[in-house]
């Protein structure tokens, strides 16, 4: 199955494992993350933007955890006025791409982002999509008509960037870190957005500090959200005066960081494998499972070619048999179905003539009718 390129997964480890202690941002959202379902957050329109929606801005997206093997898939989104693109992100907080920046300071960027009062509160919109590990895997391996990787991160982009117009911001300028080739990506962005001057390229994170900013975004909430899919597995009763964090335990997750690769090793269940937190359909988790000895094989039934298997469609009844039926028992199916026609119509007529009449008229309708039968 699909994996990264080589590039992401030769990342340095140490950077993009999270911090001991990260920001939990609002694009946390405890229950989806435990269940493994995607979701996206939208943080606030910021009021220099808010009392004056025609205010020129300009959008950057990019993802963080597009190779790991543990934990979600982000795409970050981050907007501000275009008057304040250089001189607020770049020359006053120092943005870049955030594989470049130390986990603490990341993560104390986020937090000001977050926080009322500050000038990038005041000025920056924000928002993420969390792409679960379940559901990047369910659908890479759909039976027919696999639902890639590329194909995934392309449409959460264009998502995110429509919930943004909808919300009336007036975006003149979007710049993306690309996802394979720069021409073929930018044109299918331009025939969305025609009135947007739009520019994809390689590294975006460190050209465009909106781009900086939302990829800030997008790995603080997979940091975060590691940490908080990392509780189902924390001992109770640790007692450690260095408590049990994911960085610890997974590392960044990558297959190439041996913290995440010994966890899924001593993790495994051999039937199941691990939660929603694994990505099945990456090559690691599979030679894991198949290749290693490690897993119970299943097999399962040829449901189209085993005359030996029942299927639910066998106690479905066809027209034809129905048909059958009713001819061998025509009166039966006759008077049955008569009394039922004028039962319904009596009590239809009792409503219409009196609609205050406190007694159930079905019931009346029916001891009418079989009286008259008798």
């Amino acid at each position: 199955m699909e994996e990264a390129d080589s590039q992401d997964i030769s990342q340095d480890i140490a950077q993009d494992t999270p911090a001991d202690h990260v920001f939990i941002a609002p694009s946390i959202h405890e229950n989806e993350i435990l269940r493994g379902i995607s979701y996206t957050h939208h943080a606030p329109i910021p009021s220099l933007i808010q009392g004056d929606l025609s205010t020129e801005c300009v959008l950057g997206v990019d993802e963080a955890g597009r190779g790991p093997v543990l934990g979600p898939m982000v795409y970050g989104l981050c907007y501000l006025p275009l008057a304040s693109h250089r001189s607020l992100l770049a020359e006053t907080h120092h943005f870049d791409d955030s594989k470049v920046l130390k986990p603490e300071l990341r993560s104390n960027l986020m937090e000001a982002l977050c926080t009322p009062g500050t000038d990038l509160f005041e000025a920056c919109g924000w928002a993420t999509r969390v792409m679960s590990a379940q559901d990047i895997s369910s659908d890479m391996l759909k039976p027919l008509g696999a639902y890639n990787l590329n194909a995934q991160a392309m449409d959460a982009t264009i998502e995110l960037i429509k919930e943004i117009f909808a919300l009336g911001m007036n975006v003149k300028e979007i710049y993306i870190d690309t996802i394979g080739k720069e021409d073929v990506y930018q044109r299918k962005l331009e025939r969305i957005f025609p009135t947007t001057k739009i520019t994809v390229a390689k590294k975006a994170d460190s050209l465009y500090p909106c781009v900086s900013a939302a990829s800030v975004c997008a790995k603080v909430t997979r940091d975060a959200a590691l940490e908080v899919g990392y509780q189902a597995y924390r001992s109770p009763d640790a007692q450690s005066e260095e408590p049990e964090t994911s960085a610890r335990a997974w590392g960044s997750g990558y297959p190439g960081d041996a913290k995440a690769i010994a966890w899924l090793k001593q993790n495994m269940d051999p039937l199941f494998g691990w939660g929603n937190e694994c990505r099945f359909s990456w090559r690691t988790a599979k030679d894991l499972l198949e290749t290693k000895n490690n897993g119970i094989e299943v097999s399962w039934p040829d449901l189209n070619n085993d005359p030996h298997v029942t299927r639910m469609t066998d106690f479905y009844v066809t027209a034809m048999e129905m048909e059958a039926d009713e001819n061998e028992c025509e009166l039966t199916t006759w008077t049955t179905w008569a009394v039922h026609i004028h039962i319904f119509r009596d009590a239809m007529s009792m409503i219409i003539i009196d609609p205050s009449y406190q007694t159930n008229p079905l019931e009346i309708a029916s001891s009418q009718r079989y009286k008259t039968m008798e």
